[in-house]
């Protein structure tokens, strides 16, 4: 048995479902951005980092890449303290550039929404948002979500940059955790 057999309750996207919508993402966004000319995408750390890896092959429209690390969530089972704070900004200035926030997972929307609102007073050209995985029924703040994946139900998820206690973010898949695997804050 592999270490993260014991978590895994099901494989909710096989990796071949994963890096064809990950294709599929690259081209939409190739298509939207053709004209830009000054496309940031701008990954949230840590879990986003697997998802821009790949993306990022599949745009063709010349980009760079810049990193956030903000922090809203404990060790365990992730529920949002409504409490953020960035960890890393970014190292690049992004007035009248455009943005598109790449993130692994959105839920509540707390953590994007202030992103997007500090990110806002910077004066960039535009905003855009970019999320692997999307628990639209978890959402208590309203985000404006421009590229989706996934929508998924709110299942505890790991693999393809999502942790399970800051472990298993190289899996090529997204698995689910088994409830009684679960830890508790």
């Amino acid at each position: 048995m592999l270490p993260y057999e014991k978590y895994l309750q099901e494989v909710l996207i096989d990796e071949p479902t994963l890096q064809a919508r990950v294709a599929a993402l690259g081209a939409e966004i190739s298509r939207d951005y053709a004209d830009c000319g000054d496309l940031l995408l701008l990954c949230i750390l840590k879990g986003g980092i697997m998802f821009l890896a790949d993306l990022t092959r599949h745009i063709n429209v010349p980009h760079e890449i810049d990193f956030l690390a903000v922090s809203s969530y404990g060790r365990g089972v992730r529920s949002s303290s409504g409490n953020v704070r960035i960890d890393m900004d970014l190292s690049e200035n992004i007035t009248g550039r455009h943005i598109l926030i790449i993130e692994d997972i959105i839920d509540s929307g707390h953590t994007l929404r202030f992103v997007m609102d500090v990110l806002q007073t910077r004066q960039p050209a535009s905003i855009k948002l970019c999320t692997l995985l999307d628990k639209a029924s978890m959402r208590s703040v309203e985000i404006p979500v421009d590229y989706r994946g996934f929508e998924i139900e709110n299942k505890f998820v790991f693999g393809y940059g999502l942790d399970l206690d800051e472990k298993y973010r190289n899996l090529p898949f997204i698995g689910v955790v088994k409830t009684d695997m679960i830890v508790h804050d």
